[in-house]
């Protein structure tokens, strides 16, 4: 059955039509009037009337009005006689008649050729019943508009039916037509509604199973509105695209559905298309005030294109139904009328005070240049636009804002925004935007916001001496008065400083720079450049980690991640990491990684979780710093990450290495890296990263050459800080390997040791070397402090080194059960570390750590006299977790931890945290670490 085989919800009209048809037959002409809104389906109706018409023996003179015929004199009239039912010499003086009362001024003239014409089908009608069937009527042309008045006020003793089709709303010159033939006594009017939604189901049951039918029938109806023809197109769009072999799956409005709408327009009057393109082009009706501004056309004329569209179901309320009509209307609008309408929209938008995205749509959719004036309008709406993550559409704003503006200082802020945009989801490509942008920069229009910024973009991209010109280019001009521009450049000059600690030679000191020199400030001038860069320096200086601290939290409190933040709050964690403060920069880094974690910033995510893997690195756990830092250059390309692929690539290698992955980090390292890499503080974690791995795998010579480059750069720039990298103790272990104990003693005492006593990590991994190269009684006593050190730190892979170590100690002493116990705890927090290298050194062979111990149950018996609480602290304590790791694991204080720690001492009757039983953490209370 095709898809207009059937009439759905016509049932009625056609039985009024067929009314009127017996009631012609008898003798009793008639005059049915057939109205609806453009494709509710009149035509259809009228075409299977007259089907049925003929069926029963009526003669059909039928004809079609057209726009373009509407200036034809008598056009209608020519084709009901052009028929072969009406005689040759009838016709020809009917058409002769015609052209003379066409070619006649006067009214009364015209009126000479309508008796002969009306007689000619009365005098038909005595032979057969006549329907004459008009569709389109409205388009029909004045002179036919009389002469069907004109038989209709004379068939009604005549077995003649009149039956016209007519839009919803008439022209002016219609209306006249129209009430008087309604006057007529025997004229019934018919008027056609679009479907319902049970019409729309049963058009539906013709192609589909009732159950299916009667699910989609409500989106199809929501789609269509009910009108038929775009209901039909919407069905042969859905058939077209199903599989042949599949049932049907979903509606997807598709070309026949567009062209549909795009018939349904071009059916209608001209406002009709006009007012549609419009409300396509503003999204929505809104304001007809404003629709009629934006199409140059008057209030009530936009006001009627409205309501035509809404009887023909192509408007819903204020808005197209569905996307595709709109996008059908677009796709078929000349691009030149488009872009007019954007543009008028847009101008008129800001006149009226709309938003600024609002306004910026329309200005991106013209494909124009703008006038200066609407830059601080793009600016704006690309602001909005970043707040929801919609980066195409800011990129667009700003760079069609930096098009049209003139102002060199705006120019050049837009600039700096633009590549920090891209820079955000691909720093690679946002490099071809940093020659334009050093170009934007002179004094006196130093976006002060910006600068920092920008100049970060050129050292990540490995571009130090170019970024270090700038500066110095952009000082000579600014003069010697400080101000704003002096403060810019300040801040990028302490950056540039700081990422490449050799530029710190290449500027000038410059009053702001002594002034903080003076006052032993870090921090009070500039923006989060200037204190990220303070805090470092602090980080890396003697005696200042409370400073460093201070300062890098300082900054994380201020700022809020955005792109000129990033860089100042990813160093200012790294600040933390070198002031040996771990779990401070564990917990802001996770703060900031659920802050972006929704924000479309891959790269934000990326630096940030290759700091999140340097942090894991630094607390021991391997699988944890491999997982981050694989995750970090997964999410942009390597040429994205420029210099600071070096934090990343070194914490993974580092952690390959520790866990015994030799060749996958082998692997890593062939990778190429930037040449300026080892011009910054990042290289230096490269370099060790390098090293370590060469000595896990005994190229020592090759190590030690590393490690001593890594201090022969650290001395030379003044950035010898252990926790930045212990360069020494790295050496002093290369040196071991090649059994010079007393080089690798030599370079490990000469250590420096932050405030004297060094941080716990650093003092735990010197005190862990110097053990090697003494003998047994000071060696224990060596790793006895190594121990009780890192226990109160974050590194539980050095602490199971150093339990390890201490354990073969013991043994060598002849104490084999006190070894057992501390090898056996170093296994486990090796194992929980994911060292499996360290774990074999440990105990050779044995896969789980495990061997038949005496003892077994007294442990048991032991820890059942543990509290609840006691017992928790116990196990996590034997696996070698820190107490403040273990007061964060129970959301308890460490106060609390150490006096827990005090009973389950006495309790289990050892005296310290090394002695509790390993069978703890396989107890029944195992779980709970």
């Amino acid at each position: 059955m095709s898809l207009s085989a059937k009439l759905v919800e016509r049932d009625a009209h056609m039985a009024a039509l067929k009314e009127l048809l017996h009631s012609a037959m008898n003798g009793r002409g008639r005059v049915a009037l057939v109205s609806g809104a453009v494709a509710s389906g009149k035509t259809e109706l009228l075409d299977s009337f007259t089907e049925q018409a003929i069926e029963e023996g009526a003669l059909l003179l039928d004809a079609t009005g057209s726009r373009a015929e509407r200036s034809l004199p008598f056009g209608i009239l020519r084709k009901i006689f052009d028929h072969p039912s009406i005689s040759p010499q009838v016709r020809s003086d009917a058409i002769r008649m015609l052209d003379e009362a066409a070619a006649e001024s006067a009214p009364h003239a015209r009126m000479r050729a309508m008796p002969f014409a009306s007689w000619a089908l009365l005098q038909l009608a005595r032979e057969q019943t006549v329907v004459i069937a008009i569709d389109d009527v409205h388009y029909a042309d004045d002179h036919s508009l009389q002469f069907l008045l004109y038989l209709a006020r004379r068939v009604r003793q005549a077995r003649i039916l009149i039956a016209l089709t007519e839009a919803t709303r008439l022209r002016q010159e219609q209306l006249a037509f129209h009430a008087e033939l309604l006057r007529q006594p025997h004229c019934s009017r018919v008027h056609l509604s679009m479907l319902s939604l049970k019409g729309t189901a049963g058009v539906l049951a013709g192609h589909f199973a009732p159950s299916t039918a009667s699910r989609l029938a409500p989106e199809c109806h929501e789609i269509t509105g009910g009108n038929p023809l775009l209901l039909r197109a919407l069905l042969e769009d859905c058939q077209g695209a199903a599989d042949r072999n599949e049932p049907f799956q979903r509606i997807a409005p598709s070309e026949t559905f567009s062209q549909a709408v795009r018939d349904c327009l071009h059916r209608g009057e001209p406002e009709m298309l006009t007012v549609a393109r419009g409300i396509a082009v503003l999204g929505n009706v809104g304001s007809t005030a404003l629709l009629s501004r934006v199409l140059d056309i008057h209030a009530e004329a936009a006001e009627q294109g409205i309501q035509d569209l809404s009887r023909c179901a192509v408007l819903d309320g204020d808005a197209f139904r569905d996307a595709s009509a709109r996008d059908a209307v677009l796709a078929a609008t000349p691009a030149a009328t488009l872009s007019a309408l954007h543009l008028r929209a847009a101008q008129l938008l800001h006149k009226d005070g709309a938003s600024a995205l609002d306004v910026a749509r329309h200005l991106l959719a013209s494909d124009q240049d703008v006038e200066s004036a609407m830059v601080p309008v793009l600016q704006e709406a690309a602001e909005y636009a970043l707040v929801d993550d919609d980066i195409e559409f800011a990129l667009s704003c700003l760079e069609l804002a930096y098009g049209a503006c003139t102002e060199s200082a705006t120019r050049a802020a837009i600039k700096a925004k633009l590549v920090s945009v891209v820079w955000r989801s691909c720093p690679a490509a946002a490099e071809k935007h940093l020659p334009q942008l050093t170009a934007e920069l002179e004094p006196g229009r130093l976006p002060r916001r910006y600068l920092a910024m920008s100049m970060s973009y050129l050292a990540w991209s490995g571009q130090l001496d170019n970024a270090a010109d700038v500066v110095l280019e952009l000082q000579s001009r600014t003069g010697q008065q400080p101000g704003n521009d002096e403060a810019a450049l300040e801040a990028a000059r302490r950056w540039l400083a700081m990422i490449s600690p050799p530029l710190e030679s290449v500027f000038p000191e410059s009053g702001i720079s002594r002034a903080m020199t003076q006052g032993g400030a870090c921090g009070t001038v500039g923006d989060a450049h200037t204190q990220a860069a303070s805090a470092i320096s602090a980080s890396l200086a003697d005696g200042l980690g409370d400073t460093a601290v201070a300062e890098s939290q300082r900054v994380l409190q201020r700022y809020r991640l955005s792109d000129s933040t990033l860089q100042p709050l990813v160093f200012a964690l790294l600040a933390l990491l070198y002031a040996d403060r771990a779990d401070l920069a564990l917990a802001w880094c996770e703060r900031l990684l659920g802050e972006c974690s929704a924000r479309r910033a891959p790269a934000w995510h990326a630096l940030l979780s290759a700091v999140r893997a340097e942090i894991a690195l630094r607390q021991g756990d391997l699988p944890g710093a491999a997982h981050n830092a694989r995750s970090a250059m997964s999410l942009i390309s390597l040429q994205s990450w420029g210099v600071l692929i070096a934090l990343p690539l070194s914490t993974l290698v580092q952690a390959e290495t520790a866990m015994g992955r030799h060749d996958e980090a082998m692997a890593l390292l062939e990778q190429p890296v930037p040449a300026a890499l080892f011009r910054t503080l990042p290289g230096l974690h490269y370099l060790r990263a390098r090293g370590r791995s060469h000595l896990a795998t005994g190229r020592y010579h090759a190590a030690l050459e590393d490690f001593l480059a890594c201090g022969r750069l650290m001395e030379e720039w003044g950035v010898d800080a252990p926790e930045l990298v212990p360069w020494r103790i790295d050496a002093a272990e290369a040196w071991l390997a090649l059994d010079e104990a007393g080089q690798a003693k030599s370079l490990a005492e000469r250590q420096p040791l932050r405030g004297g006593s060094g941080s716990s990590r650093t003092r735990g991994a010197q005190l862990l070397v110097l053990a090697r190269t003494v003998e047994l009684k000071r060696r224990l006593n060596m790793l006895k402090e190594a121990v009780e050190i890192l226990e109160g730190g974050d590194d539980r892979l050095q602490l199971a080194a150093a339990l390890g170590e201490l354990g073969n100690g013991y043994r060598a002493l002849g104490e084999f059960n006190r070894a057992r116990l501390l090898v056996r705890k170093a296994w486990h927090v090796a194992k929980a570390c994911g060292a499996e290298p360290l774990c074999q050194q440990l105990i050779p062979g044995d896969a789980d750590g495990e061997a038949t111990t005496t003892g077994q149950a007294d442990v048991s018996r032991e820890a059942e006299a543990l509290t609840e609480a006691e017992s928790r602290v116990a196990v996590l304590a034997a696996h070698g977790h820190t107490n403040r790791e273990i007061a964060t694991k129970l959301y308890v204080t460490v106060s609390t931890v150490e006096q827990h720690l005090t009973r389950i001492y006495r309790k289990l009757k050892v005296k310290r945290r090394r002695d509790l039983p390993s069978k703890l953490a396989e107890s029944s209370l195992a779980g709970i670490a």
